[in-house]
């Protein structure tokens, strides 16, 4: 069977279930969820060594991912059962002839359709099969049709099998959940511009999603793209933070640059510090604790290797702060300087290396500080050590990081996402195509849902 044939046979299946799931009740859809995280935490120890082995990103990192995957199940479900996917708006109507005078209208929600969603390589689990996209669009009331990815291919397969099971237990059309699997890039797109297609979810490299994002664009009845992109998440750490715990501070972020290998969308990629005394000891730390810390392997050699380029690429414009000695195992950290009127003029400082290094941004002053963030120009997160007093800088200071970021952190790092309501994960571009979403929390179902007001319309249809 050809890649586009396997391509219209899953989205044919997620077409044929998508009319019942638009109609399925919040109770069936959160009896779904739920089973599908039972089934995950029940298949634990047979698929944690398997995503172990595809991605070498070791067991407990992958033992935490599992649980953070069915606890968003289950929050989505316990979402749909409190009423707020099924939010409706009435305006009841009003005698008398506009403005005052109105019919009686009711606005609600209703699924978009079957949803194309793209796995990501660094999270088997959470942004994979049974991830927040599937989660989210499931709970919308729409059938998901599921790109893995190509760094863990047996284990898509193997939680793909785990649902399949679920949904057949539970008497619910198989198309609810489709894979696509061992695709190109080709049939990746081919997915992206099937008719039948009415959204698609993308975690990934800025040069995959764009290129995915202009198709759907393109398409005859374009559709919405729902990327995350990349980041390169400055930290901003100002002199008063760093004398008051400046050793720990050093190494919770020697930390957070390294961890799972910096693959993750939001690893600190460029520290912002002002010209000073405080900030020299703190570089200094932060060698320190970066230099003896071995890194696991990256998931594939084509991720290596995309670093290696990118860290050369930095390298080429900026100090060498420490070396980027190699290993077998994982790529060594490695830790680069600028002042920050050349990031501000140069581009090429400014695209992410996605892996264990950094950029070191000096500034002379807060305003310059602020010209560094507004330079990024979007990013999934930014952080502010040091922005706690109300003043009119840091007021200036906070306004900047707000207008390039989807969140905005005053104190620890920011890799780890927390699973909530008021969760934002998706910034101005480049970090995502829709900075207005969120990929992460429960504030996801929003994306696969349209709006729809219906006028003087009678009861049974406002259901």
């Amino acid at each position: 069977m050809s890649e586009h044939s396997v391509v219209d046979t899953a989205v044919a299946q997620a077409r044929a279930a998508a009319p019942q799931w638009a109609e399925a009740s919040a109770q069936v859809r959160a009896t779904l969820l739920r089973g599908l995280a039972d089934a995950l935490e029940a298949q634990k120890d047979h698929l944690i060594p398997l995503a172990d082995e595809e991605t070498q990103l070791g067991a407990g990192r992958l033992t935490g991912e599992i649980a953070r995957t069915a606890f968003q199940l289950r929050g989505f479900a316990d979402g749909l059962e409190s009423g707020p996917a099924y939010a409706r708006i009435v305006d009841q109507a009003v005698a008398g002839a506009p403005p005052a005078g109105r019919p009686q209208l009711t606005r609600v929600l209703r699924p978009l359709g079957p949803v194309a969603m793209f796995s990501a390589s660094n999270f088997p689990f959470a942004f994979s099969v049974l991830g927040g996209d599937t989660a989210s669009s499931l709970a919308a009331g729409c059938p998901v049709v599921v790109k893995a990815h190509s760094g863990h291919p047996r284990l898509s397969q193997a939680v793909f099998k785990l649902a399949r099971d679920v949904v057949r237990a539970q008497g619910l059309p198989e198309g609810l959940l489709t894979l696509v699997d061992n695709a190109s890039r080709g049939a990746g797109g081919y997915l992206v511009q099937h008719p039948d297609i009415a959204a698609v979810a993308f975690t990934g490299s800025f040069q995959g999603g764009t290129a995915l994002w202009k198709l759907a664009n393109e398409r005859p009845r374009p559709v919405p793209f729902f990327g995350e992109l990349g980041s390169i998440n400055p930290l901003v750490a100002l002199p008063a933070a760093l004398e008051q715990n400046g050793t720990e501070l050093a190494k919770t972020l020697a930390g957070s640059i390294t961890m799972g290998c910096g693959q993750f969308c939001t690893s600190p990629g460029v520290i912002v510090l002002l010209d000073h005394p405080t900030s020299d000891r703190f570089v200094g730390q932060l060698c320190e604790d970066l230099a003896p810390i071995q890194t696991h392997a990256m998931l594939t050699p084509g991720m290596r290797q995309d670093f290696e380029q990118a860290s050369a690429h930095v390298a080429g414009h900026a100090t060498t702060l420490l070396a980027p000695a190699g290993s077998a195992q994982g790529p060594a950290p490695r830790l680069y300087a600028t002042d920050a009127a050349t990031f501000i003029k140069d581009p090429a400082l400014r695209e992410e290396m996605f892996g264990p290094g950094a950029l070191v941004v000096k500034a002379q002053d807060l305003d310059q500080i602020n010209q560094v963030l507004h330079a990024v120009g979007g990013t999934l997160t930014t952080t502010l050590w040091g922005a706690n007093e109300d003043t009119a800088a840091n007021r200036a200071m906070v306004r900047a990081a707000e207008s390039v970021s989807g969140r905005v952190l005053f104190s620890g790092v920011p890799t780890g996402v927390a699973v909530c309501a008021a969760q934002q994960h998706g910034g101005p571009w480049p970090s995502s195509t829709a900075p207005q979403n969120t990929s992460v929390g429960y504030a996801a179902i929003e994306r696969f849902l349209r709006p729809v007001a219906l006028q003087d319309a009678p009861a049974w249809a406002q259901a």
